[in-house]
């Protein structure tokens, strides 16, 4: 299985799909997501990223730098 650094907080994150699962049906599960924000910045974040980005509002690409330095 691939994996893909988090662009909030730098943790090395699952992802799927790809010739590396191309015969195995378990393990199928990815840690994180690539998203297109309201800015039209674009990152990769794994879930507990996307979970400290703000609800009360669309999240931007400050929002991201600001996560910098997490312990994921």
């Amino acid at each position: 299985m691939a994996s893909e650094p988090c662009d909030g907080c730098g943790q090395s994150v699952r992802i799927t799909g790809g010739i590396a699962n191309l015969w195995s049906f378990g393990g199928d599960r990815a840690e994180g997501l690539a998203l297109e924000l309201a800015d039209g910045s674009d990152f990769f974040l794994c879930y507990d990223c996307i979970e400290a980005l703000p609800d009360e509002r669309e999240p931007t690409a400050a929002d991201v730098d600001a996560l910098d330095g997490r312990s994921g």
